[in-house]
């Protein structure tokens, strides 16, 4: 079984997220950031959102603006892993 990183989440007073357990940031505007964890995706949402921090090798990110909030997203498997395992 794959080992996935540990994941959290933290928004504080709606003006900053911190996210643990990331592998890339794969799209960003000022309104959505999307990033890839280690098991699935995550969607942030809001305003004026501007990327303050990531790194790679920590599995850290960080944003700024106005957030209004995150959907977490599971990894979607090969059709041929889900039928053959």
């Amino acid at each position: 079984m794959e080992e996935h990183a540990k994941q959290s989440a933290l928004i504080e007073e709606r003006k900053r997220i911190s996210v643990t357990g990331v592998e890339s940031v794969d799209s960003f505007s000022a309104q959505q950031i999307v990033l890839t964890l280690s098991d699935g995706r995550a969607v942030i949402e809001g305003s004026e959102l501007k990327i303050s921090g990531f790194s790679k090798a920590s599995h850290t990110f960080t944003a700024e603006g106005n957030v209004a909030g995150i959907r977490f997203r599971g990894r979607r498997e090969k059709i041929s892993k889900r039928l053959f395992g």
